[in-house]
C-alpha cells in the first residue's frame, strides 16, 4: 500500500510503498477513506508534542474513517463492508491514518453515522472523545447546571458546547465576537472575554456565584482564571491543557474540584480503549438523533 512516512520531525512527508497490514486477533483491517487532521497532528509532525511519544519513522494521522475489509479473530461487532470511524493511531508507534489501510484495534472503532460523509466522520473522533471524557465522564454534566467553555469555537470547544446543551445545561463560552452567531446557533451564550473581565462575567451570568462546570481548552492563564470562576463547594474545573505551573489556591479556597483530560492515554498505554469506541457510539447516536439545539451535531471542518 501507499503511505505518507515522516522520516524526521519538521520535514515533508515521504510518499512510499509499504507492506499492507494484516488484521491480527482483536483487530479489523480498514480501507481508509478519509483522515482527520488535528492541531496535535501538526505538533507531532513538528516535533513539538513529546507527550504523544511519536516513534520515527512513522505513519501519522490520529483520526480516520473507512470501510472494514477484513476481520481478525475474536472480533464479533464488525463485519466486512461496515463503514467505521475512530481515533486509531499516529502516536506511540501505532500506525496512523495517512495510508491506504490500517489494522486497527476493534475497541477503538464505531459504526460511522449514516448521515455523515467519510470526510465529516473523520473530523469527529479526537474532538468528540475529548469533550465527552471531560463533560460526561469526569464532570457528569446534567440539566440545569451552568457550564462555561473556554474557547467554544475551537475543535474541542464547539463539540463541548453542543454536548453541554444536549445534557440540558445553560452554556456560556468565551469567544471572539466574530464567532457570536455560530455560538448562538448552538444555543449557547457567547462572552466577549476581551471586553468583560472575569469578575464582570461571573457577576453578570451567575450573579456572582460562579459556574458549576468550567471546561478549559486554552490552558495557561485561562486555566488559572477557571479556578477563580468555579462555584463555591460544587464547582468542577476541567482542562485539556493542564500542564505547566499553576497555583491551586483559588480552587482550594472555592472548595472546588479539578480533572485533567488526556485523550491520548489509551493509544499510548493500550488501556481503556473500549471506552473510546463506546464514546463514538454515543457520537453516532447524537448525530442520527439530531438532539442539539439547532437540530444537528455540527462538526467544524477546516480546509487544509
Amino acid at each position: 500500500m501507499k503511505a505518507l512516512i515522516l522520516e524526521s520531525f519538521n520535514t515533508p512527508f515521504q510518499l512510499k510503498d509499504v507492506e499492507k497490514p494484516v488484521a491480527d486477533k482483536g483487530q479489523v483491517l480498514v480501507k481508509i477513506k478519509a483522515s482527520g487532521v488535528n492541531p496535535i497532528d501538526l505538533k507531532i509532525k513538528a516535533g513539538e508534542a513529546t507527550h504523544a511519544y511519536a516513534k520515527l519513522p512513522a505513519i501519522l494521522g490520529i483520526d480516520m474513517a473507512g470501510v472494514v475489509e477484513a476481520v481478525g479473530d475474536g472480533v464479533t461487532n464488525f463485519r466486512v463492508g461496515d463503514e467505521v470511524y475512530g481515533m486509531t493511531g499516529g502516536i506511540a508507534g501505532v500506525q496512523g491514518s495517512l495510508a491506504e489501510y490500517a489494522a486497527v484495534d476493534a475497541d477503538l472503532l464505531a459504526l460511522k453515522p449514516q448521515n455523515l460523509s467519510m470526510r465529516e466522520a473523520a473530523a469527529i473522533p479526537l474532538v468528540f472523545i475529548t469533550a465527552w471524557e471531560g463533560l460526561v465522564d469526569r464532570a457528569k454534566v446534567k440539566e440545569g447546571q451552568t457550564v462555561l467553555i473556554h474557547g467554544g469555537a475551537g475543535g474541542v470547544g464547539h463539540i463541548a458546547v453542543q454536548l453541554a446543551k444536549a445534557g440540558g445545561a445553560q452554556v456560556f463560552t468565551t469567544v471572539d465576537p466574530a464567532m457570536n452567531e455560530i455560538i448562538y446557533g448552538y444555543g449557547a451564550i457567547p462572552i466577549d472575554y476581551k471586553k468583560l473581565s472575569l469578575e464582570d462575567y461571573i457577576k453578570e451570568y451567575t450573579a456572582g456565584e460562579g459556574f458549576d462546570i468550567i471546561f478549559d481548552t486554552v490552558g495557561g492563564a485561562t486555566l488559572d482564571a477557571s479556578f477563580k470562576a468555579a462555584k463555591q463547594y460544587s464547582g468542577h474545573v476541567l482542562s485539556i491543557l493542564g500542564w505547566g505551573t499553576h497555583s491551586l489556591a483559588p480552587l482550594s479556597f472555592h472548595g472546588a474540584t479539578y480533572s485533567g483530560v488526556f485523550t491520548l492515554y489509551p493509544l499510548i498505554s493500550g488501556k481503556g480503549r473500549t471506552n473510546h469506541g463506546n464514546i463514538l457510539r454515543e457520537a453516532t447516536k447524537l448525530s442520527l438523533e439530531q438532539r442539539t439545539a439547532n437540530g444537528k451535531v455540527v462538526i467544524a471542518i477546516d480546509e487544509f
